[in-house]
């Protein structure tokens, strides 16, 4: 569908997204204004949208500044508003509205906050999930409980395999350290580790990633898995319980 897709670096290592079509561009959150003024200015574009996933600093500060700049159009979940930069637009779980002809669909993937979404354009195959779901990884509980984050990351799965996942981090290489603690013998994990181990070398970013990566190495996504929970001594305890233990090892790696 002629989209393009960019990776903006922003902060120490926060990511902002451009997604750009048919002459219009969305920003997808904006930890800070200038490098993202930058690469629209590189490229002749204006930041039409600035689509907002949650209401933490390090995701909205530069949002009235690229506003103020380019006239944006900022939309957000409705369910954040009170805590997010004056928006235009608010949507909740299960919603949708039109970006350049093509449908964005709300997600409501709580966990890391309350009332954190994801933004899904299944024309372009990508799917915005900040502190969500993450590379190898997914946002720590700050508001919501396991049993919420559990479900919310099962939605993100249920999306195709070929999805594009835009995660707000580069948290990725720590993220992998863990995972081998979880299942050191997986292939796909140990295969997935030597490119990130390359990329990190050669100043790459880690994100994008695709779904199914995410579901052959990210021991969040996986804590359903007979292998994984016989390997945590946890065989025949509900998923969710598995992810919560999970996410404590983590916590306290």
């Amino acid at each position: 569908m002629d989209f393009e897709l960019i990776t903006v670096p922003c902060l120490a290592d926060n990511y902002a997204f451009l997604l750009h079509k048919n002459g219009r561009t969305a920003v997808i959150d904006v930890p800070e204004a200038s490098p993202i003024m930058k690469e629209l200015a590189a490229r002749g574009w204006n930041a039409d949208e600035i689509w907002i996933t949650h209401h933490h600093n390090d995701h909205i500060d530069g949002v009235d500044e690229l506003r103020s700049a380019h006239g944006s159009h900022v939309v957000g979940g409705s369910s954040d508003a009170n805590r997010l930069p004056s928006l235009n637009a608010s949507y909740g779980d299960g919603d949708s509205f039109s970006f350049a002809g093509s449908e964005v669909q709300v997600m409501d993937v709580s966990g890391h906050t309350i009332g954190h979404i994801a933004l899904y354009v299944p024309d372009a195959r990508a799917v915005f999930t900040a502190d969500s779901l993450m590379a190898l990884g997914c946002g720590r509980l700050f508001e919501g409980t396991p049993e919420q984050m559990w479900e919310s990351l099962s939605k993100l799965a249920a999306l195709p395999g070929d999805t594009t996942v835009c995660s707000g981090h580069e948290y990725t290489a720590s993220n992998l350290a863990f995972a081998m603690t979880i299942e050191p013998q997986n292939p796909d994990l140990q295969e997935r580790g030597m490119r990130i181990a390359v990329a990190r070398d050669r100043g790459k970013p880690t994100v994008p990633s695709t779904l199914s990566e995410e579901l052959a190495t990210n021991p969040f996504l996986r804590a359903g898995l007979a292998e994984v929970k016989s390997g945590l001594n946890m065989s025949g305890e509900a998923d969710s319980a598995v992810f919560a233990e999970i996410r404590k090892r983590k916590d306290s790696f």
